[in-house]
C-alpha cells in the first residue's frame, strides 16, 4: 500500500488546495489528491501547480515566525546542495535538494528552516523565474530579502 502523504497544492493561479494523496510521483503528470474537507477525489494536472508542498500538519503555527535565507549552513548537507529558488509570484524557498537538475520538470527539496511545516517541496520549474544553487544561492536570498525589507 501506497503511503499517505499531507499535502498542500500550490497552483499557479494563486489557489490552494490541501489534502492526502497516496500517488503523486515527479514522472507523471498528474496525480489524485483526496481534499481534507471531504468531497471527491479530485485530479490534479501537475503544468497546473506552482509546487506542492508535503506538509506535517494542514494548520501551521500563526505565532511561528518562519526563519528566512539560510542559517549558517554549508553549500552541501545531508539533504543536498544548497539551493534557493524564485518564483514567479516572487515567493523565496530556500532549502537543499539532492534532485536538481536545471534541465528537469521539477525538483524536490527540503527547507532550510528545520522548523517549518513543510517536510519537502516538489517545485515545477516552469513556475520559476531563477533557481540557484551553492554559494549563489546565498547571494539570491541574500538579494531577495533586501528587496523585501525596502
Amino acid at each position: 500500500m501506497a503511503e499517505l502523504n499531507r499535502v498542500v497544492a500550490h497552483f499557479l493561479d494563486g489557489r490552494l488546495l490541501k489534502g492526502t494523496t497516496q500517488d503523486f510521483f515527479p514522472n507523471r503528470a498528474s496525480f489524485h489528491l483526496q481534499p481534507v474537507e471531504g468531497g471527491p477525489t479530485t485530479e490534479i494536472r501537475c503544468k497546473t501547480l506552482k509546487a506542492l508542498f508535503f506538509v506535517k500538519q494542514y494548520t501551521g503555527d500563526a505565532k511561528r515566525r518562519d526563519l528566512r535565507g539560510f542559517i549558517a549552513a554549508s553549500n552541501e548537507t545531508a539533504q543536498g546542495k544548497k539551493l534557493a529558488v524564485r518564483f514567479k509570484d516572487g515567493e523565496l524557498l530556500c532549502g537543499y535538494s539532492l534532485s536538481y537538475l536545471p534541465d528537469r520538470e521539477g525538483f524536490f527539496m527540503f527547507p532550510a528552516d528545520s522548523g517549518s511545516n513543510n517536510l519537502r517541496i516538489y517545485v515545477l520549474a516552469s513556475s520559476t523565474v531563477e533557481v540557484k544553487a551553492g554559494p549563489a544561492a546565498d547571494v539570491l536570498a541574500r538579494k531577495a530579502l533586501a528587496a523585501r525589507e525596502e
